[in-house]
């Protein structure tokens, strides 16, 4: 067979992701700081873009993007997701009303058919740096609020008690030490002290160990109770701290009942506990929330959604400069340059436009569904997860999941990441509503809790699973074994075994 060159054409269907349309992907999964760092980047590079500064204080009100929800919880869920009342002109430029409609341009590329070559931008538009930033960020040293949020992901909770925790892992400082009053945090989240108090003692029991104490005496005591230290002796050396502060060893004896060695041996002992348990993370200090969106509730008993305006970045294209620039380039590269920057320039004015009106549609669902907490309180949070809220909206689940990423909403109960509000869920047998993950995780507990009073005895994870589907939860024996598993529980092989052997 002869060898030879030739002409063939093909026809096929490929999905190209341009490096605008990656562009603009990142844009609306940044965080407001990680946002105007980037803004800041395209104004020093695009001499086209300018910051929109005129009388800023007195067009907020005028250019106001905000949604109405109803706050009764029982109506929250029939409102309609188009009820959006868009206010005053564009909040960042001319896009026309088709490009805004749907709230998906960020995802689908509304700036079609500019062409731009981002692989020749120094800044902001280039990708090239992705991989530096990616190693900073596996080498940066962990922050104790993260590591306690990864301890919190794996934790076996309620949704209400989770929501809790999250409350109460925002109230600890630098040092690991809980700041927030227990009882202004069960008032703010609507819900019993004492279950704050039950969280915040399951809390105690992160690492590092210490954390979440309230002073120095209980941090030191938990440090002991793990160890199994906390005697007597060493409770009344613990009740008496202010005598080891001035040296006062006679009546530190006289109060432990012990004698010169075995107080010296217990001051050792204190010693060699951490006093700031969180001392040893943190790496940069962690800055303040700043909510994107803010949740009121109006005279008229609706929820009132709104974007806030100090994140936004308000820029504009300076169209009279480049009417100067464009006249006054002489060659083929400088009218290039020049139209590549109008072309940019334009292209992120209408996508910054459509990040926000995005976020506000993503929050404005959330609020809806989520109307139970806002009205009642922590303990009436509902499964959510991000296909819920996508399919309500019109949007791509991947789209709902960026907008929901380091975004935090203010509500009457707290700032939260928008995150928080999605919780698992277990489906109903009986076509009802879905039961949370955490609440079945909960039940199994309970069942397995009473078997000692329960006539079956010993319970097996099939019959586990009968038990919750007559009270209408669908699940698998597969995911029974999973929870228990998740909480520690043997099987019900050893835990018959073990019931035989107490008998």
């Amino acid at each position: 067979m002869a060898l030879g060159a030739r002409l063939e054409l093909r026809q096929g269907q490929s999905l190209v992701i341009t490096p605008q349309l990656q562009q603009a992907i990142k844009l609306l999964q940044l965080s407001n700081l990680e946002l105007d760092a980037f803004v800041d980047a395209e104004l020093e590079r695009n001499p086209l873009l300018a910051r929109d500064d005129r009388e800023a204080e007195a067009e907020r009100g005028e250019t106001e993007v905000r949604e109405e929800v109803r706050s009764d919880a029982s109506e929250a869920s029939e409102s309609s997701p188009d009820d959006l009342d868009v206010r005053g002109a564009d909040l960042y430029g001319d896009a026309s009303p088709g490009e805004r409609s749907t709230g998906e341009s960020a995802e689908t590329g509304s700036a079609s058919g500019m062409a731009v070559d981002w692989s020749k931008a120094t800044r902001g538009g280039s990708f090239e740096g992705d991989d530096e930033g990616l190693e900073r960020a596996l080498a940066r040293e962990k922050t104790l609020s993260e590591h306690l949020h990864d301890q919190l992901a794996v934790a076996a909770m309620e949704p209400a008690e989770r929501a809790v925790a999250v409350s109460l892992i925002d109230g600890v400082d630098e040092g690991g030490y809980l700041r927030t009053d227990l009882a202004e945090t069960a008032e703010r989240l609507g819900c019993a002290e004492d279950l704050v108090e039950r969280v915040l003692i399951r809390l105690q029991g992160f690492e590092p160990t210490g954390v979440f104490a309230r002073d120095v005496r209980e941090c030191l005591m938990i440090q002991l109770k793990e160890k199994d230290r906390c005697d007597p002796a060493m409770m009344a050396l613990l009740d008496n701290l202010e005598l080891l502060a001035r040296r006062d060893m006679s009546a530190l004896r006289k109060a432990c009942g012990v004698d010169d060695e075995d107080l010296r041996d217990m001051i050792g002992e204190l010693r060699s506990l951490t006093p700031r348990p969180g001392a040893a993370f943190g790496g940069e200090p962690t800055p303040a929330v700043v909510p994107d969106v803010f949740v009121r509730e109006d005279n008229n008993g609706l929820w009132r959604v709104e974007l806030n305006a100090d994140t936004l970045p308000r820029l504009l294209v300076d169209q009279s400069y480049h009417h100067t620039v464009a006249r006054g380039s002489k060659t083929d590269a400088e009218k290039t340059f020049v139209s590549e920057c109008f072309a940019q320039a334009n292209w992120l004015v209408k996508s910054l436009d459509q990040r926000a009106r995005t976020i506000l549609k993503v929050a404005s669902e959330i609020v809806r569904q989520q109307d139970g907490f806002l009205v009642y309180g922590v303990e009436h949070l509902r499964p959510l997860n991000l296909k819920t809220v996508a399919d309500a909206i019109s949007m791509h689940e991947s789209t709902v999941s960026r907008v929901t990423s380091n975004k935090y909403i203010a509500t009457p109960r707290g700032v939260f990441e928008l995150k928080f509000f999605f919780t698992s869920s277990i489906a109903s047998n009986d076509g009802g509503e879905a039961h949370s993950a955490e609440a079945v995780r909960h039940k199994i507990k309970v069942l397995i809790d009473a078997e000692r009073e329960n006539q079956e005895g010993v319970l097996s994870d099939d019959r586990i699973v009968e038990i919750l589907k007559e009270t209408g939860i669908d699940i698998a024996r597969r995911t029974v074994a999973k929870y228990r598993e998740a909480l520690r529980i043997p099987s019900s092989v050893e835990r018959r075994r073990t019931l035989k052997e107490a008998c």
